[in-house]
């Protein structure tokens, strides 16, 4: 047809390949932001699939290192692009804020958590800390998937607030006094470079993790991030993360210096310049055919085929 424009094809999971890979497209991107096939009720075929479109793309990035490192053979033109933050966004969490008031009732000290609520959380962690810290509130926002809701740990001082929009999480993060993100070491967090530990530190509060590799790797040295091994270091890693945040804010510093690079936009710019190198590289011939049509216009916006998991956060 006349002035009809191939799509730029942009998968966030194989499964979505099959119903696509008819397409003619000006590039084929993807997105790998999780080893899916390692997540529970994953397609026995998953692995399949990704190598069916890993043979397609053109270009691939994943979310983190340690998934690079996994799949960086696989591939001859993949990159990675560790996760990004809005500072301005969260750096309202930092300011006098109206806390929910579905928050509000909760007494203090508070130390939060969101994001999907799943198998890559370590709820016998969960149950422990709420255990051993029973004036501490722990609070949880976010979808409950792939686990069933009466398998969730429940105590006086665990709180499930439900999901919440992106716009909100400042106010909830406002009310915290520190950020949890107690991951269960397995298969489905074994590659996991969770998006949430910028934005928890841009919102200026202390973080508490478990030995998620690529939260070592990146924020291992930094003040305000506390790694913890079991759950009595975990617990004793909340009570130096609360000493912290009530002692100064001077941490916060270096801590934005450190962010100043990790911006959405340079994530968009940097993954931009590598989608116009394919188009030209694998696309320009035919596109030449069309009477001469720009490398900038004979594309189409992308076509987004697979949803990101774990929204709000990673």
């Amino acid at each position: 047809m006349s002035g009809a424009r191939r799509p730029i094809l942009w998968f966030y999971t194989p499964a979505m390949y099959e119903f696509a890979r008819h397409i003619d497209a000006a590039a084929v991107i993807y997105d790998c932001m999780d080893e899916l096939a390692n997540f529970r009720f994953a397609p026995d075929r998953m692995k399949d699939m990704e190598a069916a479109l890993m043979a397609r793309a053109d270009v691939v990035f994943t979310g983190g290192y340690s998934l690079y490192e996994a799949k960086c053979k696989q591939h001859s033109n993949i990159h990675p692009f560790p996760s990004g933050v809005d500072v301005d966004h969260f750096h309202q969490a930092r300011q006098r804020v109206v806390e929910p008031a579905d928050q509000q009732a909760i007494s203090g000290p508070k130390l939060g958590y969101y994001g999907v609520i799943d198998e890559r959380l370590d709820l016998e962690l969960i149950a422990a800390l709420a255990a051993a810290r029973p004036d501490y509130s722990f609070i949880f926002i976010g979808p409950i998937a792939k686990i069933a809701p009466e398998d969730l740990p429940r105590a006086q001082n665990i709180h499930y607030l439900g999901q919440k929009h992106y716009g909100e999480l400042p106010a909830y993060v406002s009310g915290w006094d520190a950020a949890l993100m107690p991951f269960a070491l397995n298969g489905s967090t074994q590659f996991i470079s969770p998006t949430k530990t910028p934005e928890y530190l841009a919102a200026g509060r202390p973080v508490i993790s478990t030995a998620i590799k690529d939260v070592i790797r990146h924020y291992g040295e930094v003040e305000g991030v506390f790694i913890a091994s079991d759950p009595q270091h975990f617990a004793q890693a909340c009570d130096d993360a609360l000493l912290l945040a009530r002692s100064s804010n001077a941490w916060w510093k270096p801590v934005d210096q450190m962010l100043e690079g990790s911006s959405w936009d340079k994530t968009f710019l940097a993954m931009e310049g590598l989608v116009d190198g394919v188009i030209s590289s694998t696309g320009f011939a035919h596109m030449q055919a069309a009477k001469g049509t720009s490398r900038k216009t004979a594309a189409s916006k992308p076509i987004i085929l697979g949803e990101v998991v774990g929204v709000p956060g990673l």
